[in-house]
């Protein structure tokens, strides 16, 4: 997964599916629209992020079933290295 925070527009772009195309777009929440390229997530988009995440990182794993814990590391990494590309490995948690 990879993510990226554009300071200048206030938005964070993840990318779900790396090199995917979107065909039509879902607005989950007033700040979340989901990309969606054969009927499955590609890109999240998130606007505004500074009113907080929680929300609209929740209604777009609701309403697609992602991984909310994965959506949020990455939102967080994204902020912390504005402007800039982060990539993510997150793994699949193992059986205990």
């Amino acid at each position: 997964m990879q993510a990226d925070y554009d300071s200048r527009a206030d938005a964070i772009s993840i990318a779900l599916v790396p090199g995917a195309h979107a065909e039509k777009a879902d607005s989950c929440h007033p700040r979340a629209v989901v990309a969606l390229g054969g009927g499955e997530p590609v890109e999240l988009q998130l606007l505004y992020p500074d009113l907080g995440i929680e929300e609209p990182l929740r209604a777009a794993a609701q309403s697609y079933g992602l991984d909310l814990g994965a959506l949020v590391a990455a939102v967080q990494a994204a902020l912390a290295v504005p402007d800039r590309s982060v990539t993510l490995d997150v793994a699949a948690r193992s059986a205990a």
